[in-house]
């Protein structure tokens, strides 16, 4: 079983963060983890800054045995860019897929080893693109965002393989 649900901003702004698959603590469906068909969830964000240029999403399990597991990375999300749907490539959105902790681009759900896992969304609005041409794993994004973060928020989901 999974839980997600709606974040708080760690700002002092409306940045939120919803998926209409789960809320802010509870499990994440089945479709979207390793137990089914493995797509990303529905997602869509509100208050952030004017100034926001783009987006950049990190998902991660930081409850994985050795170290935080990194699920997905997607970065040069534009600003006119409020939601994704279920599914959703970086390309259909002109936005730039980074690498997780596979060393594969793209989503890659939910799946622990044993016991119910954290799995947090985290959305950075950011004051410019990433300028980087190759695709980048979670830390070479935050070092290339570090300075350009406006505002950031989360929602955080739960697993349990079954």
């Amino acid at each position: 079983m999974l839980l997600a649900g709606i974040a708080k901003s760690q700002n002092k702004t409306d940045f939120r963060l919803v998926s209409t698959a789960f809320a802010e603590g509870k499990p994440i469906p089945s479709r979207f983890t390793c137990d089914s068909i493995n797509v990303s969830p529905p997602l869509s964000w509100s208050g952030f800054p004017e100034k926001t240029k783009s987006f950049a999403i990190i998902m991660d399990d930081p409850d994985a045995p050795s170290e935080t597991w990194v699920h997905w990375v997607m970065y040069n999300i534009p600003n006119t860019i409020t939601n994704l749907d279920e599914n959703k490539s970086a390309s259909a959105i002109k936005a730039t897929e980074g690498l997780n902790s596979w060393a594969e681009k793209g989503y890659n759900g939910p799946c622990p080893p044993g016991g119910t896992h954290r799995y947090i969304f985290k959305l950075y609005a950011l004051d410019q693109a990433v300028a980087e041409t190759k695709a980048l794993d979670k830390e070479g994004l935050l070092h290339a965002m570090k300075g350009h973060i406006l505002a950031e928020t989360a929602l955080t989901g739960l697993f349990r393989v079954n």
